[in-house]
C-alpha cells in the first residue's frame, strides 16, 4: 500500500503529461490541415521568421506565394522547402519580388500576387524594419522608412488584396506586429511608433470586415531572434527597471512565432500576446496604472545612463 501510495503522484503527472502531448499532437495536426489548399501569401519570406512561417504552411499543404526583396534568397528558399517536402503533399511554391517599404510598387505587386491562383485566403503581413537610438539621434528620414516599412508598407497591400477577399466573402489577414504596438520601449520610439500604428489600423479592419466575414488576427510576440541573447553587462540591470523589461531582450525563436501563427490562423485568434510573465506584467501596468510604469521607465533611463557615465 505504501509504495503504491509513493508512485500515485508520479504516475499522475505522467499521465497528465501524456494528455497534454496528446492533446497539442492533435491541435498541431488540426492547424496544418486548416491550411491545406489556401492560397497563403507571406511577406518577407527570406527573413528568419518568413522561412520559418513557409515551412510549416508547405508541409500542411498551402499554395504559399513568398515575397521578398531579393531574388536569390527566394530562390534559396524554395530549394529548401520543395527539397523536405513530399511533392504528392505539397504545392511548388510562387516567388515575387517585393520590397514593402517601396509604396509605389505595391499594387503592381499585389497584380500578381493575385494572378498566381486567381485569389488570396491568407495574407500574413510578416515584413518589418527596425532601429534602435535616441529620439534626437534618428533622422526624420529614416522615421518615414520605418513607417513606410511598418505601417504605409502592409496596409498598402492589405488595401490591394481586401476587395479580392471581400468580393468572395472569405479570408483572413495576420499582422506579424511586436509587443511594441502595446507599450513602447525607450530608444525606439520610430520602430515603437509604427508598430502602434499598425495596430491601431488593423483593429479598425477587425472590426469592418466581421459583415464580410473575413477574419483579422495580430500576433504579437517580444522581440523576435533566432537564438536567445543575454543582456548585456551593467550595474543597472539590478534595478526595478530589469524586474519588468530583461526577459524582453531573451526574445522569441522564429520557430514559435511560425507554429503560433499557424494555430492562430487555424482557430481565427484575433490577438496573440507572446511574451512571458514580465512583459506581460508590463502591458498590464502600463494600461491600468500609467504613472507607474513611465516612473519605472524613467527609472530604468537614470540608471542606464549613470551606468554609461561611469
Amino acid at each position: 500500500m505504501g509504495i503504491l501510495a509513493v508512485l500515485a503522484l508520479p504516475l499522475l503527472l505522467l499521465g497528465i503529461s501524456g494528455i497534454i502531448y496528446i492533446c497539442q499532437s492533435v491541435r498541431w495536426l488540426l492547424s496544418k490541415s486548416a491550411v491545406q489548399n489556401k492560397v497563403v501569401v507571406i511577406t518577407d519570406a527570406i527573413s528568419g521568421l518568413g522561412k520559418e512561417c513557409s515551412r510549416v504552411f508547405h508541409t500542411g499543404g498551402a499554395r504559399l506565394v513568398l515575397c521578398g526583396r531579393t531574388w536569390e534568397k527566394l530562390e534559396a528558399l524554395y530549394d529548401a522547402l520543395i527539397s523536405v517536402a513530399d511533392p504528392s503533399m505539397t504545392y511548388a511554391p510562387k516567388l515575387i519580388l517585393l520590397d514593402i517599404s517601396d509604396i509605389n510598387c505595391i499594387q503592381d505587386v499585389a497584380k500578381e500576387i493575385l494572378n498566381c491562383y486567381g485569389c488570396v485566403d491568407i495574407l500574413i503581413n510578416n515584413a518589418s524594419m527596425k532601429v534602435k537610438g535616441a529620439v534626437q539621434s534618428i533622422s526624420l528620414e529614416l522615421d518615414k522608412k520605418i513607417m513606410d516599412a511598418n505601417y504605409f508598407g502592409p496596409i498598402t497591400l492589405t488595401k490591394a488584396i481586401l476587395p479580392n477577399m471581400i468580393s468572395r466573402r472569405t479570408g483572413q489577414i495576420v499582422l506579424i506586429n511586436s509587443i511594441q504596438g502595446k507599450i513602447g520601449i525607450p530608444f525606439r520610439a520610430a520602430y515603437a511608433a509604427s508598430k502602434h500604428a499598425a495596430v491601431g489600423f488593423f483593429d479598425c479592419l477587425r472590426a469592418e470586415m466581421e459583415e464580410f466575414d473575413i477574419s483579422v488576427s495580430t500576433v504579437n510576440p517580444t522581440f523576435i531572434c533566432s537564438y536567445h541573447r543575454q543582456p548585456a553587462p551593467g550595474n543597472w540591470e539590478a534595478s526595478i527597471w530589469k524586474f519588468f523589461f530583461r526577459k524582453v531582450a531573451y526574445g522569441v525563436h522564429p520557430v514559435e512565432v511560425a507554429e503560433e501563427v499557424l494555430r492562430t490562423v487555424s482557430s481565427k485568434k484575433q490577438e496573440v500576446l507572446m511574451a512571458n510573465p514580465i512583459p506581460r506584467t508590463a502591458v498590464y501596468i502600463r494600461t491600468f496604472f500609467p504613472e507607474l510604469f513611465f516612473a519605472i521607465v524613467a527609472s530604468g533611463i537614470r540608471e542606464k545612463l549613470k551606468t554609461e557615465k561611469e
